[in-house]
């Protein structure tokens, strides 16, 4: 078993994290994170990092400054050589986390694009910055005519990273994505989907939310803000950040500020469930409510495998 990778996905709130530390602790595991937020070192509490526990390693959690602009490549590079790592002390990697393009990329394997000069990059975020999002939507468009559809001109990373690939190579972002192979075989993978009811899910969220705006919370996001990150990078997207700046300048109160973080993250996870029925339909789907229960069924597969 020790050539495997095991994946478990889902929506915020279901449940991952517990699922992968119980996994490693049955199956000599280590844990790699998989989700986006929870890479950086500033925000632990709102990004819902989880605790590490010393018997179990964890990694790639509050590694990275708020200040960098962390990608998806990056993040595959550095899971490749991990795993490898993790298969050498004859340990089970557990990749975990809600973060879908992380998965399809260490899955499909990704594209191997030329790095892009800091002359282009600088130019294209000052571009950006001086039309707003749907004026150089257009632009992009017209330069590159494959994203229409693909890019969404409300996802001002992706239309950024179109561009400047673009202007750096004269070929679309789309046609290098095409020339991809992953690392690893397919058959490596056992792919864990938790998909809970989503009654269940929303008042997990709501419980959560609640639980997670207290002082330290307050603290955390304040030393936050005083880094003063470009708006473009991707910590400021992190829910929770802006709700709580609208709460400092008390243009929202406590009630409201806990409101909108619960209706934010309720609409996340309704993007992660439209995400996993259209990426992830070949993933072992899991529905159990009862905890107990998803950890035998799950424990079974791996021991099957």
């Amino acid at each position: 078993m020790y050539d495997k990778i095991i994946l478990i996905s889902g929506p915020t709130a279901s449940g991952k994290s517990k699922l992968a530390i119980d996994l490693a602790k049955k199956f000599s595991g280590e844990i790699i994170n998989a989700d986006s937020m929870q890479v950086y070192k500033e925000i632990k509490i709102l990004s819902a990092r989880p605790i590490k526990l010393e018997k179990i390693k964890h990694h790639f959690f509050g590694f990275i400054s708020a200040k960098q602009n962390f990608s998806t490549g990056e993040w595959l590079q550095l899971v490749e050589k991990k795993i490898r790592e993790v298969h050498d002390r004859k340990k089970i990697p557990i990749i975990v986390g809600g973060t879908g393009l992380y998965f399809k990329a260490l899955i499909n394997g990704m594209a191997k694009i030329p790095a892009i000069s800091k002359n282009i990059r600088n130019k294209t975020i000052q571009l950006h910055k001086k039309l707003g999002n749907e004026l150089f939507y257009e632009k992009l468009i017209i330069l590159d005519p494959k994203c229409k559809n693909i890019i969404q001109p409300t996802d001002p990373q992706r239309m950024i990273r179109a561009y400047e690939v673009f202007v750096h190579t004269k070929k679309s972002i789309q046609d290098w994505k095409k020339e991809t192979k992953s690392k690893f075989n397919n058959k490596q993978f056992i792919k864990i989907l938790l998909s809970p009811e989503k009654i269940i899910l929303h008042k997990k969220i709501e419980k959560r939310s609640k639980l997670m705006i207290s002082t330290k919370t307050e603290r955390e996001v304040k030393q936050f803000l005083q880094l003063k990150i470009n708006t473009l990078l991707p910590a400021n997207f992190i829910i929770g950040i802006k709700e709580f700046k609208d709460y400092f300048a008390k243009i929202i109160t406590k009630e409201k500020l806990i409101e909108l973080i619960i209706i934010r993250t309720k609409q996340y996870a309704k993007r992660q469930f439209t995400w996993q029925r259209g990426q992830m339909s070949d993933w072992n789907q899991f529905f159990d409510q009862d905890y107990q229960k998803l950890f035998k069924k799950v424990s079974n597969l791996l021991s099957k495998t």
